[in-house]
């Protein structure tokens, strides 16, 4: 099944760096997709226009399965420096707050990942879990309680922060502090979250320097008063003698915000969603939780694909799949795309929680950017929907969900739901 034929459908109507692009229904969006996997060659976009910089040379989307994979297999081919996620290259500011192992090559990378791993690792799984269980029994507790409205500001950016915040020792008064920056940093060419585009630039600027602030302050505390959370580990965490940098520290914490929570977030929004959308999956899921659960997990993942697309930049001359590259030139990879691949996925815009095998990218690819918190994601999901559905197993969403105002993230800001 292919999606339905759209403007989009060719290609000289598509611009992916348009922001109303991405406003599409999904429905055109696959269609532009579809129309780009077809294309012999990666097709070359201008760069977004944005206030005190000068427009770039242009970037290569790569939509397709197959070129995603062999360019994350190839690190010393396509490096993540300066930025793997921003198609602009981050002011110096910008960067000493983003500039996080997800925008790093190695050996940074590599020593970086190695001193987060010792206290962010699988084997924190069974805390990870049990703060996830009990995070999920408080959320169904109060929606029961409060009664049915916004979904994702009542279950899904409640679950990941919970977590993550109960772990790392962060009061629940905090909660509402991390959730509008989280907001600012996803959504700052959403007016919702900055109201005019010319503030983009100072609302980043301010809201990191605001997270940084916050989590500096909480690593001092934790460096004279121990307290075994997660922040106490990560300070404490040393490979040879060597810990994290303050800055390090502050940059990890603002990759938890975005990549730790945000995307579950998402993942869980769009879950419900696409549940009450298929009700005949949704049964077959209740029939049976524990059974089907690990591939209705995998399954709103690849269709939900919370991040979008990441950045690489080419390190010398070389080709992909016999396209060639030149050093400088910049790559996005479209997860979103490669998650609807016709030469992977059988009939890929069919919402489907047996399948198998379903190789999604929704977490990058194979290679050393494959996300760190994979396996927490995914038993966060898990978690909050055996208990969503446990105790409210009629649970939906009712009307449209309202979409962020993004290309990079993928997320649903709003959305009501029924019980």
């Amino acid at each position: 099944m292919y999606p339905p034929e759209s403007r989009f459908a060719n290609v000289d109507t598509i611009d992916l760096t348009d922001l109303s692009f991405w406003a599409q229904p999904h429905g055109d969006r696959d269609a532009a997709f579809a129309a780009l996997r077809r294309r012999p060659e990666p097709m070359l976009f201008r760069e977004p226009a944005m206030p005190g910089f000068g427009r770039g040379s242009g970037y290569y989307a790569l939509v397709r399965h197959a070129d995603i994979a062999e360019v994350s297999r190839r690190p010393q081919d396509f490096g993540s420096l300066p930025t793997a996620i921003s198609i602009i290259d981050l002011p110096e500011e910008l960067n000493g707050f983003f500039g996080s192992m997800i925008n790093m090559d190695n050996p940074q990378h590599a020593r970086l990942r190695r001193l987060v791993s010792r206290a962010f690792g699988r084997g924190m799984a069974a805390e990870f879990e049990a703060a996830s269980n009990k995070a999920a029994r408080q959320i169904v507790d109060d929606l029961i309680a409060d009664g049915p409205g916004d979904f994702v500001r009542q279950v899904a950016a409640v679950m990941p922060i919970a977590v993550l915040s109960g772990m790392m020792g962060i009061p629940g008064d905090d909660y509402e502090f991390i959730y509008d920056r989280s907001n600012v940093i996803v959504g700052t060419f959403d007016p919702e979250y900055v109201p005019r585009a010319d503030q983009a630039t100072s609302a980043l600027l301010k809201t990191s320097h605001e997270l940084a602030d916050y989590i500096s302050r909480l690593a001092a505390d934790r460096t004279k008063n121990p307290t075994g959370d997660l922040i106490t580990r990560l300070v404490q965490a040393q490979i040879d003698g060597e810990r994290l940098s303050p800055e390090e520290l502050s940059s990890f914490f603002i990759l938890l915000v975005v990549a730790g929570m945000e995307t579950t977030r998402n993942a869980i929004s769009r879950g419900l969603a696409l549940l009450t959308e298929h009700p005949g999956q949704r049964e077959l899921l209740l029939s049976d939780f524990e059974k089907y659960a690990p591939g209705a997990v995998e399954e709103i993942l690849r269709v939900a694909t919370p991040i979008n697309w990441m950045r690489r930049t080419v390190t010398r001359d070389c080709e992909v799949n016999g396209h060639p590259f030149r050093k400088g030139e910049k790559l996005l990879l479209f997860y979103w795309s490669a998650n609807r691949d016709e030469e992977v996925f059988a009939d890929p815009y069919r919402f489907d929680i047996t399948r198998d095998p379903n190789p999604h990218m929704s977490f990058g690819s194979i290679g050393p950017h494959f996300c760190l918190g994979a396996h927490l994601a995914r038993m966060e999901v898990t978690v909050l929907f055996r208990e969503l559905f446990g105790r409210l197993p009629d649970i939906r969403t009712v009307g449209e969900p309202r979409r962020l105002v993004a290309s990079f993230v993928e997320a649903i800001k709003h959305v009501e739901c029924a019980f």
